[in-house]
């Protein structure tokens, strides 16, 4: 415990007391909105139970049901019956591995009690709590590398603990293992442990599609330090050497295409597994009640008897742009109608966000970025803050996703894209909580010796001595007193934060 706390400081266990307390009771309200409010009748993917309900399975359905719904469904079907359906490769394996996992073994002891499923959804709650706090300390460390300032550092990680993405994090959702995944190996890379932060960005890429593009920070970091070596190699020889830039582009193409490859080889291996289960299928047993099921809805299931899927005979034959394609109509433009214009509104907060983000640091640093990044970062440019050098490349990488998500997704998922990928929604919003909410002006805040608790004799909780210095709790308790920008940006936090929560348990659409 005593190595424990030496690694963490009091703005790191703020973070993680905050993550907890989130995740506890987000738990909680989960629970009371389900039983509240009664479950719309969705058209979803909803297989029948395979298994007579054991003793505690109602009891975990009637508290953690509200997680098992939409997309949670899928991931844990593949963890209870594995990848039987053609449409299930939509979702990728690792997290319906890490399900199963915790349910044959940390979950074991409860064999009697609960059916797999049931085990399934306490492993959901469990694993989604735990990477959740883990993602918001390695989100903390990361913002303190990169942005070089750790009170905004402080104030992005505890944003995140209210993410508007939160019922996707709890829920059976693989977004909170990816958020832990990215942040972690980006903070491995950050520190120039490279071999360490691609195994951790593969995996990712094993848990959701988008891991491909994380190998962007690879290949542009990669680059951005051997052209800084070439530079001091230059610098030392008393000029420009251009043997000295030939090597180091050399050793680059090398490197870097390794680096890629190892983020990009589970996206690949999963995509061969299922050529091989569906262009070459063997004698697979099905069971009854899910080939019925199959045969229902007209789900496509591996079959040596029927004719072999058109994506097959493709050239490049990806399963999963072919799921996208055919299954959920995912293509550039193809949401661009006036139906969807509701789904429009719900992405824009998060929209709004990432184009303040590209647009303040392009403005900060016009020269640096039309050079993208890669000249001299000079002397008399500032080194900390939102502004700083060294977040270009994760502007870059939020503003991709946010082009591919408005125009190429299903645009509400959107706040769950880059609230789960990108750092940059909390970084800015903590950027401009500090530029425009004067209570951040208090230096007290960011020192807990300095904040006196609640001395008079009146009823209530003291807030000030439960949470020390934690800034978002102090702007929420002087909410009349705040700035109409910290309204809008907190406001919105904790609005999307609550309505996922009521809306998405109880099968009604969300974001």
């Amino acid at each position: 415990m005593s190595t424990l706390n030496s690694c963490l400081n009091e703005d790191a266990w703020t973070v993680v007391r905050f993550a907890t307390f989130t995740r506890l009771l987000s738990l909680f309200l989960q629970a009371v909105l389900n039983a509240v409010i009664p479950d719309h009748v969705a058209d979803a993917f909803s297989p029948p139970r395979s298994e007579t309900p054991l003793l505690l399975d109602p009891v975990i359905e009637a508290l953690f049901g509200g997680l098992s719904h939409w997309d949670a469904e899928h991931f844990l079907f593949i963890a209870e019956h594995g990848y039987l359906y053609e449409h299930n490769f939509a979702f990728f394996p690792l997290f319906p591995l890490i399900l199963r996992f915790l349910a044959a073994t940390v979950l074991w002891p409860l064999c009697g009690f609960l059916t797999l499923h049931g085990r399934l959804i306490l492993a959901v709650v469990i694993g989604n709590s735990v990477l959740f706090i883990l993602s918001a300390l390695v989100l903390y460390r990361l913002s303190r590398l990169v942005l070089q300032d750790s009170k905004l550092a402080h104030v992005a990680a505890l944003m995140y603990c209210l993410t508007p993405a939160n019922v996707f994090m709890v829920a059976g959702y693989s977004e909170t293992l990816f958020a832990v995944l990215t942040f972690a190996g980006l903070w491995l890379l950050e520190t120039r442990f490279t071999l360490r932060a691609c195994l951790l960005l593969g995996f990712a890429t094993g848990d959701r599609a988008n891991g491909l593009v994380n190998a962007g920070f690879l290949l542009y970091l990669t680059l951005q330090w051997s052209l800084a070596r070439a530079r001091a190699l230059s610098k030392g020889a008393g000029g420009f050497q251009y043997r000295h830039y030939a090597w180091e582009l050399i050793h680059f193409a090398h490197t870097g295409a390794f680096y890629a490859a190892l983020v990009a080889l589970p996206f690949c291996l999963f995509q061969f597994y299922g050529y091989q289960t569906f262009c070459h299928p063997t004698a697979t047993q099905v069971p009854p009640v899910l080939l019925n099921l199959a045969r229902d809805k007209g789900y496509r299931v591996a079959d040596a008897a029927s004719p072999t899927p058109n994506w097959c005979q493709w050239w490049i034959p990806v399963l999963y742009s072919y799921i996208q394609d055919v299954y959920w109509d995912v293509g550039f433009l193809r949401y661009f109608q006036w139906k969807q214009i509701p789904n429009f509104i719900f992405a824009m907060p998060v929209a709004i966000l990432g184009f303040i983000a590209s647009y303040m640091y392009i403005m900060a640093n016009p020269v640096f970025c039309l050079y993208l990044g890669l000249g001299d970062s000079g002397k008399d440019r500032q080194m900390h803050g939102f502004c700083n050098p060294r977040v270009f490349v994760y502007i870059v990488h939020s503003s991709i996703l946010l082009l591919i998500g408005i125009f190429c997704m299903h645009v509400q998922v959107l706040t769950r894209f880059l609230a789960s990928s990108s750092p940059v929604l909390y970084w800015i919003s903590a950027h401009l909580l500090f530029q425009y909410e004067p209570l951040l002006q208090d230096e007290k805040l960011f020192r807990p010796d300095q904040i006196k608790p609640q001395t008079d004799n009146k009823p209530g909780l003291n807030l000030a001595g439960m949470w020390g210095n934690n800034q978002v709790v102090y702007i929420l308790m002087h909410w009349q007193t705040c700035s109409i920008y910290t309204r809008c940006i907190v406001g919105y936090f904790i609005s999307y934060w609550f309505l996922g929560l009521a809306l998405h348990c109880n099968f009604l659409p969300w974001t």
